[in-house]
């Protein structure tokens, strides 16, 4: 005998089939388990935290159903007790989005049925575990068979739930990390349910795949109203969305041309620091002679990157926009204009890069930026000011040729002696050799005398693939190899060991690619190259093999400040220097 067509029973079967399966998961499961089985890359301590702070509460799940009543009867002749319905606000949100309706076009109720757990459990856990179901109301007529259908299938909703058992904002915030950075949990939703006074945060594994029990998503659950953590934690969920992601990523561009007019208008230097009163855009208007809309609606743009912080409509520049100001120290402010201004319209040309390999700011010009810079005084002196921002890596490596015992550093392409400046400053028994080109010699010598050690040093104006300066105990090569393809990075680099005494050692500064997929500015500044310099970035194996072939050897490698590195290379048989 054929068995009961699910279009003539009031609640479809594979939906009363899904609450069976629920209740038994709620009855029987402890939280330890569900800890272990959703987060298995957890060590045993942290389970352990994660079990004392929380407790399995409930397992959700989503079902349609002609009406909230007809559902509550349904289990009623089933044996369960469906508590009264209250009303939800996340999954009617989240199903509107989904399927994009109104929220107010969508009723959704919620309905817990009490079920009782494991005999032993924690002392901490909540004295209830229920099963929680969200019931779609779909009358006959209301065109959401097609939204019932596919959630049954996909069963986006269903999910266990941990109570927080004392939350406050920092076990929230703490709870929110653990399970994001150690579990491996995706932020996936939630908010706060104002008629329960409780706040939801909705996680789902790495994978987002469904198991039988619809066990990949979990909530944490916290009653009273923790903003805090759920705006944190909503922010982290949206750069999921692969939509919203890249929106932000095709707007890049947006954000370099917003710094770079603030730096040209003058906003970082007149907007207020510290305890400095905030001011509204026409004050700021006023000061920078702008059009006062205009400032706001950059302002409003600026504050959403966190360059500045807004106080309502007043504002003032915030620790980030803080290295935009021209008397910063390693001020960002004249690379936010080089990248904005002539890099930027070559960015433009980057198809022609990629398909060609040949530079794109060459073929948009007609000559290399270092030729153009150099006929064009207002460009060379901004690309000099930039070598500042990157000054962070420079402390360290001061300090090791200070330590080490040497008396004649040549810095090789010094461009306008930063590095050497603060060298020399490290070390005052140190000598020192800057070999650059002859027009930028004038802007080293200022930046040499300002730091009070020009007189200890040496300026020679040359071309670093042609010949080096002989005789130093320690060269440096900071930032150079990466503007040079191989050919002639090998030229520079036996140019160095011509120069080099046996005993000498070659220091290098460079980012390295990296071989393990982890994030690094390395891997922006290798297309950068391609783009605007016709260079590349190189991993640490590359430079060995150019040190190799320019008969140096590379000694030792080092992690410096903005993801750079400081490369030792020697002549082979030559003493291993203190650095």
């Amino acid at each position: 005998m054929a068995g009961p067509d699910a279009r003539a029973l009031p609640v479809h079967p594979a939906d009363l089939a899904l609450i069976d399966e629920a209740v038994e998961h709620v009855r029987t499961a402890r939280t330890g388990d569900v800890v272990r089985r959703l987060m298995p890359g957890l060590a045993a301590a942290e389970r352990a935290a994660l079990v004392r702070h929380c407790a399995l509460t409930h397992a959700a799940v989503l079902v349609s159903a002609p009406s909230v009543e007809t559902l509550r009867a349904t289990l009623r002749d089933r044996g369960l007790d469906a508590g009264k319905a209250v009303p939800s606000v996340i999954v009617r949100r989240r199903l509107a989005e989904r399927y994009g309706r109104t929220p107010e076009g969508l009723r959704v109720d919620i309905v817990r049925v009490p079920v009782p757990g494991p005999v032993s459990v924690p002392a901490a856990a909540p004295a209830e575990r229920a099963v929680e179901i969200f019931v779609l109301e779909a009358p006959p007529g209301a065109g959401l068979d097609a939204v019932a259908v596919r959630e049954r299938a996909a069963r986006h909703e269903s999910h266990l739930a941990l109570e927080v058992t004392e939350p406050d904002d920092v076990i929230m915030a703490g709870l929110r990390t653990t399970l994001v950075e150690r579990g491996a949990m995706v932020p996936d939703g939630g908010g706060y349910n104002a008629r329960e006074d409780a706040t939801a945060l909705y996680f789902r594994t790495e994978t987002g795949a469904s198991t039988a029990r619809g066990a990949e998503r979990l909530e944490l659950h916290a009653r009273g109203d923790h903003r805090q953590a759920l705006t944190a934690h909503l922010a982290a969920a949206a750069g999921q969305d692969p939509a919203r992601r890249l929106l932000e990523l095709c707007t890049g561009a947006w954000t370099t041309q917003a710094l770079a007019t603030a730096v040209r208008l003058g906003l970082p230097d007149a907007l207020p620091t510290g305890a400095e009163p905030a001011v509204d855009a026409g004050e700021l208007a006023a000061r920078t002679g702008t059009d006062r809309d205009g400032t706001g609606r950059l302002l409003r743009y600026l504050a959403s990157l966190d360059v500045v912080a807004a106080d309502g409509d007043r504002y003032r520049l915030g620790p980030l926009g803080s290295v935009l100001r021209s008397d910063a120290p390693h001020s960002v402010a004249p690379l936010a204009e080089l990248y904005g201004g002539p890099f930027y319209a070559s960015f433009g040309e980057l198809d022609h890069a990629v398909r060609t390999g040949e530079e794109a700011f060459k073929y948009l010009h007609g000559e290399s930026h270092f030729t153009l810079f150099a006929a064009r005084p207002e460009l060379d002196v901004l690309f000099q000011r930039t070598m500042a921002a990157s000054a962070a890596m420079f402390g360290p490596v001061a300090a090791a040729v200070a330590a080490s015992g040497a008396r004649l550093v040549v810095d090789v392409g010094g461009c306008d002696g930063e590095l050497l400046a603060r060298v020399l400053a490290a070390g005052p028994d140190l000598r020192g050799v800057l070999l650059e080109r002859e027009h930028v010699l004038d802007s080293a010598r200022a930046r040499l005398t300002e730091a009070g050690v020009v007189d200890r040093c040496a300026l020679v104006a040359g071309d670093f693939t042609e010949s080096v300066p002989p005789g130093g105990d320690v060269y440096l090569l900071s930032r150079i190899l990466h503007d040079w393809d191989d050919d002639a990075c090998l030229r520079i680099l036996r140019r160095c060991a011509d120069a080099m005494p046996q005993e000498a050692e070659l220091l290098i500064v460079e980012r390295l690619l990296p071989q393990d997929g982890r994030p690094s500015l390395a891997t922006a500044w290798d297309l950068h190259m391609l783009c605007n310099v016709g260079g590349r970035e190189r991993t640490e194996e590359h430079y060995g093999r150019l040190l190799a072939e320019s008969g140096l050897g590379l000694c030792a490698v080092a992690p410096l400040p903005l993801d750079g590195f400081l490369l030792r290379a020697r002549k082979p048989g030559g003493a291993s220097a203190a650095l």
